[in-house]
């Protein structure tokens, strides 16, 4: 019977949640239709804000797939932030109450009450183990992976329908891409999924003898489904070059650090770090670099592999032909690629890779509108050959131009792509040797 009333309440729940989105669409069409007409990308980045979590991840999803959705959805979606108002702290104990089955006294010895940050899906509180340890409890918020199975199973019938309905729409395979999105989206609420994440990129660590490298230890006794408590970690972000030199005595060679540890985890780790922006990059007080929030992970199709790591290695030496060969072999086409003008057509952006203008890197922030500008150009420049990319490939890829910007800022005199200190993908080196 408990069983039956908690799948009635679920339902009962997706109603509201359904009757809630109605509600917002509603008050969004009446807007419209009295004349407050903003771009169509704006008015539905601005939706997706008032409708919330599920919304707010599904416009990062679309700020981070140039590969599959128009330029300036891609564009507007930039400004899609994953920041929201905190929930009170006797919230979030409940949550925690619930998730760990204990008393909470049993588990810690202190919480810090305000947050240290708060997104849609969680919330991240300090604290203190009854052991000692120093950690920081990501809690997920109350309701969120209800909401979100509500919203994307809402969703994939909405495309359903519109695919019935314009079978001739451009985007054909809407209700797949839904369908990918729902399966990346239901992964970050998975906490245990991100625990597996982050021991596996530490198992890495350890079989490579990376010692100056390190991710976050995870408790498991203080870790559920739904709660992730991890070893809290000192530091700075990446970008910041003053407080670095504090803890290095060579910030590029630092840098070079965090580069090799990465792509040789692009070799030697079963998935890889998909979300490299500055905050999740952090030179840590002993000079060790820190790589936290494994929340999105990518993973290369091992039927791609190859093209991926020739594409990477092609943009080393600046090989065009080799480019554009690798290219047509990672994308999907249903023709065939002409190859020699696609390798012209790159040769024409290739400049953005290994130059900025450096008053687009100001107070060491890198500039994810430039990295995006660089990704849509690449993505266009394969639409134009017939090639559609992959997702992974998308997400790799941005990362690397994370990297090059990072370089703008730490080794402004460094070219990321012709140092022979950087190891891409493996590149012949020993793992052993890093640094």
């Amino acid at each position: 019977m408990s069983n039956r009333y908690a799948n009635l309440g679920n339902a009962f729940k997706g109603l509201l949640r359904i009757s809630q989105t109605g509600l917002v669409l509603a008050q969004a069409g009446i807007s419209w239709a009295m004349g407050d007409r903003p771009p169509t990308p704006r008015l539905l980045r601005q939706t997706f804000e008032k409708l919330g979590a599920t919304y707010i991840k599904l416009g990062q999803f679309i700020a981070s797939s140039p590969s599959l959705f128009p330029e300036a959805y891609v564009t507007e979606f930039q400004h899609c932030l994953d920041k929201t108002s905190s929930l009170p702290f006797s919230v979030m104990q409940e949550v925690l109450q619930r998730e760990l089955q204990r008393p909470l006294q049993e588990v810690f010895s202190h919480i810090d009450e305000v947050p240290l940050a708060s997104a849609s899906i969680a919330q991240v509180h300090a604290a203190t183990l009854v052991t000692g340890e120093p950690v920081v409890i990501k809690i997920q918020k109350p309701g969120v992976e209800n909401i979100l199975l509500t919203d994307l199973n809402f969703l994939y019938f909405a495309a359903r329908i519109v695919e019935v309905a314009f079978p001739k729409i451009k985007f054909a395979s809407l209700s797949a891409i839904v369908s990918e999105i729902q399966a990346c989206m239901m992964e970050e609420v998975d906490f245990y999924k991100e625990a597996r994440n982050i021991g596996e990129f530490n198992a890495f660590l350890e079989r490579t003898g990376n010692q100056a490298a390190i991710a976050p230890k995870v408790y498991e006794h203080a870790s559920s489904l739904r709660v992730l408590t991890m070893e809290r970690f000192y530091g700075v972000p990446l970008t910041d070059l003053d407080t670095i030199r504090k803890y290095s005595k060579d910030p590029a060679g630092t840098l070079i650090l965090a580069m090799n540890t990465w792509f040789a985890s692009l070799m030697f780790c079963e998935s890889f770090h998909a979300d490299l922006h500055a905050g999740n990059l952090m030179v840590l007080t002993d000079g060790r670099i820190g790589f936290i929030d494994f929340g999105i992970v990518g993973r290369i199709d091992p039927d791609t592999w190859g093209a991926t790591t020739d594409f990477v290695e092609s943009l080393t030496d600046g090989n065009f032909a080799k480019m554009a060969a690798s290219m047509a072999r990672i994308g999907m086409t249903k023709r065939a690629v002409d190859t020699g003008k696609l390798a012209k057509d790159l040769e024409e952006i290739y400049g953005a890779f290994t130059t900025v203008d450096p008053e687009h890197v100001l107070n060491g922030a890198v500039n994810d509108g430039e990295i995006n500008r660089i990704m849509l150009d690449i993505v266009a420049v394969g639409e134009r050959h017939g090639i559609r990319f992959p997702r992974a490939f998308a997400l790799l890829l941005k990362q690397i131009l994370y990297f090059d910007r990072y370089v703008k800022i730490l080794a402004p005199d460094m070219n990321m792509f012709a140092d022979d200190r950087i190891a891409f993908m493996g590149d012949g080196m020993n793992p052993l040797q890093l640094h």
